[in-house]
């Protein structure tokens, strides 16, 4: 049904890891509207309550429709296509998480002034690399599920199986800075940290979600 998409939106989406704040589905609204600001008239109602009630079951739900809304005519009411969209913002924002502590160890000689410090950066970034990874490798499977009920069953394992230990890897950057003295610095990696754990619990509840629907679909 949305194969002819599919190919111009596996494009768009894989180029987020570069420097985009958020990868543009062709269908997608071109404008980036801050989320304070109402999105676009022309997205329909129906779509925007469907994502707003799916985000209801995540841990997270108003930075879960505020990262989402702007998909609304991609996504329609399809609840496979709202995990996918959703797998790529977590994408978009490891991918800029990494950057950012990769800039932190080049803009500063923490190696020399704060030993510590220049380690928790290396851990995190590391970390972070692998997460991007996972994500990656989730967003790849999102977009090559099949119709067979034990091919799709294991496809969606194995997107369970990577956001769920690239979650994990995002928590662990933050272990390095606890034997840290509070800081700007410290304070700003840990928030962001933490907002990239956040889309990326959320991405996870939502690709939950399809699961229970193809399980409850699937059984007899």
């Amino acid at each position: 049904m949305h194969a002819s998409m599919d190919s111009h939106l596996t494009l768009a989406i894989l180029s987020l890891v570069s420097t985009t704040l958020f990868f543009h589905l062709q269908v997608a609204v071109a404008t980036a509207t801050p989320p304070n600001i109402a999105p676009s008239p022309s997205i329909a109602a129906t779509n925007l309550f469907f994502i707003r009630s799916s985000c209801q079951t995540t841990l997270y739900p108003e930075l879960c429709f505020s990262s989402l809304y702007r998909y609304a005519e991609y996504v329609q009411e399809d609840p496979v296509l709202l995990a996918r969209a959703a797998v790529g913002v977590s994408l978009n924002r490891a991918k800029r998480m990494a950057n950012y502590v990769s800039n932190l160890s080049h803009n500063a000689n923490y190696e020399v002034t704060e030993p510590r410090v220049a380690s928790a950066l290396s851990d995190c970034f590391s970390v972070f690399s692998d997460a991007v990874e996972q994500i990656r490798d989730s967003l790849q499977q999102m977009f090559s599920l099949d119709g067979t009920r034990e091919s799709l069953r294991f496809q969606l394992s194995n997107v369970q199986t990577y956001m769920s230990a690239a979650l994990t890897n995002e928590d662990t950057c933050t272990d390095g800075f606890e034997e840290i003295d509070n800081g700007p610095l410290k304070k700003n990696v840990c928030a962001r940290t933490e907002k990239v754990m956040h889309l990326t619990s959320n991405a996870l509840a939502l690709v939950n979600n399809y699961v229970s629907k193809v399980t409850n679909d699937v059984e007899p």
